[in-house]
């Protein structure tokens, strides 16, 4: 295939301005790129725009939801959704041309293998990698979750995977990350308690272990050191919270 590739690359943002360009520039084969910026105060919209994308000013309205309406205001119907601090390594990008070089995709859908840098070190076991995540798909035959985080596509049939990975370059402090965990977990619970769901001090006990015993010894997560431990640990505790964010809600419901 000569020319750009019929994919429209969607991210939305708020305050990426040192991530959006080098986010942008690792899909050059896109035929269309956008932005959808939910307020930023840095230069994100600037830095976007002098990368060649289109950018939408739009509140941020949870993550599913955010992410969907990026999605139907793509110029294709074949849209590859990224993060601002994602960017496709070289194979991955081959990948994909080659996909669409061969004619329209089998798949609806295609799952990337997502690589995540934690402490300054790649993860390579654990939760750390192969993270599989759904990012390219047909926007006729798939669409985000509109859960406001841990958002997932869902797709009509099977989803494929490509080769090469999708290198998650986050550089965040451990403060930083460890705040975004507890606005996640805070999500989550509010999320449950709205469909009804209820937690228990045997969860509030067992999620924790489960995920840590899960991802640090069946899934070799020790094998990455203390980042890895580090990582990992982290997620056990990012359990326990929300649980115990579910459990307090349903406390305040019942009025003590």
């Amino acid at each position: 295939m000569s020319g750009p590739v019929p994919v429209s690359l969607v991210v939305i943002t708020r305050d990426a301005a040192a991530d959006i360009a080098e986010c942008l520039m690792s899909a050059p084969f896109c035929a269309d790129a956008l932005v959808v910026d939910s307020g930023s105060g840095d230069h994100t919209v600037e830095a976007a725009r002098n990368a060649g994308a289109r950018v939408i000013t739009r509140a941020f309205v949870g993550f599913g939801a955010q992410k969907q309406f990026a999605v139907d205001e793509a110029r294709h119907d074949w849209v590859l959704s990224l993060d601002a601090d994602e960017r496709l390594s070289p194979q991955l990008r081959e990948s994909i041309v080659t996909l669409f070089t061969q004619g329209e995709p089998p798949h609806a859908a295609y799952a990337l293998a997502r690589r995540n840098r934690f402490l300054g070190r790649w993860l390579a076991h654990g939760e750390g990698y192969p993270d599989w995540t759904t990012r390219l798909f047909d926007r006729r035959r798939a669409h985000w979750s509109d859960d406001p985080v841990h958002e997932h596509v869902i797709a009509d049939g099977p989803v494929g995977r490509l080769g090469g990975d999708l290198m998650h370059t986050s550089a965040e402090s451990l403060e930083r990350y460890i705040a975004k965990q507890n606005r996640y977990t805070t999500l989550q619970a509010n999320a449950l308690h709205a469909r009804g769901k209820r937690s228990s001090a045997l969860a509030m006990a067992t999620a924790p272990l489960v995920r840590f015993l899960r991802f640090y010894v069946l899934k070799l997560g020790f094998l990455d050191g203390a980042a890895g431990f580090a990582h990992i640990a982290i997620g056990a505790f990012a359990s326990f919270l929300k649980h115990a964010k579910l459990r307090a809600l349903e406390r305040a419901e019942r009025g003590g």
